[in-house]
């Protein structure tokens, strides 16, 4: 998932929502991050915007409840993948 030869960096300056297909909406959670809200108002995980030397990269997280934390579920070109990894 992690490239650690290129490690992702999360960019410096606030970036604008990728645009997604989806039945969910995003909402602006920090600088280069978003919840990914479904329909019914569920907060089903993150999107990360991440600097790559090839592109943008697109990581998805899901919260853990039995640690508190979120985990990553992985790395996408597309942030469309990103949140269809979260659905489920």
């Amino acid at each position: 998932m992690h490239d650690t030869a290129h490690p992702a960096v999360v960019p410096e300056i606030p970036v604008a929502a990728p645009p997604i297909r989806g039945r969910e909406t995003l909402v602006r959670a920090g600088g280069a991050l978003w919840r990914v809200v479904a329909r019914d108002g569920r907060v089903i995980g993150h999107l990360r915007v991440l600097e790559n030397p090839l592109g943008m990269r697109f990581r998805a997280e899901r919260l853990h409840l039995a640690t508190g934390r979120f985990l990553e579920v992985g790395e996408f070109w597309s942030a469309d993948e990103a949140v269809a990894s979260l659905r489920g």
